[in-house]
């Protein structure tokens, strides 16, 4: 039995805290009528305006980050590199641009959509590993961003018990110095959909 999270879930002040207990909980889309989930297997926190690997690092606000700035429960979604959508949950309260970029998932239902979706003809490792690869498995685009964690998307958690939990620094951020290394990824250890850091 799964019951889907509220906003106060997302409110909460410490992102932190929010990304590590976002693993484990089930990201689920629908569009059109077509269902498709994942259980979360990696996460990263982004601390705002005191986070230099954050897009709202000293209060930067530009019309793309306006998004991080409202209040906890809704979607974050921005163009990396011209080509992947990368999916955030937005937390804490308003002007505290809080975030949480989901990693990694664990495909749960509809994986013949995911693999539509990524252009393969089997499943692997691959679907929903890597930020890009959530979004492209589950259907989501820039277009979902501002949209609330309680319609087409949404997050949900089970009796599911997850296996160990491990915290370590964030991958793909070298630009934020010091910053870079603070352990603010989590994922399940040994799960296969989790992403390969170079470090």
């Amino acid at each position: 039995m799964m019951t889907k999270l509220d906003n106060s879930f997302f409110e909460r002040a410490d992102v932190v805290r929010v990304a590590r207990d976002l693993v484990g909980r089930v990201l689920v889309t629908e569009f059109d009528g077509i269902r498709t989930s994942g259980r979360i297997v990696e996460t990263e926190a982004y601390n705002g305006v005191v986070d230099k690997a954050s897009h709202a690092y000293q209060g930067r606000r530009t019309n793309r980050t306006e998004i991080m700035y409202q209040p906890g429960g809704i979607a974050y979604v921005y163009l990396c590199y011209g080509i992947h959508h990368l999916f955030n949950v937005v937390t804490n309260t308003r002007d505290i641009p809080h975030a949480v970029l989901i990693r990694a998932i664990e495909p749960m239902e509809g994986i013949e959509v995911m693999l539509q979706r990524m252009h393969k003809a089997k499943p692997d490792n691959s679907v929903g590993r890597g930020p890009g690869n959530v979004s492209r498995a589950l259907g989501i685009t820039t277009l979902h961003s501002g949209a609330p964690l309680s319609g087409n998307i949404s997050i949900w958690e089970d009796d599911w018990l997850p296996g160990e939990i491990e915290a370590g620094p964030r991958i793909g951020v070298d630009y934020a110095a010091e910053d870079a290394f603070l352990p603010y990824r989590f994922y399940l250890r040994g799960n296969p959909h989790v992403s390969r850091s170079k470090r």
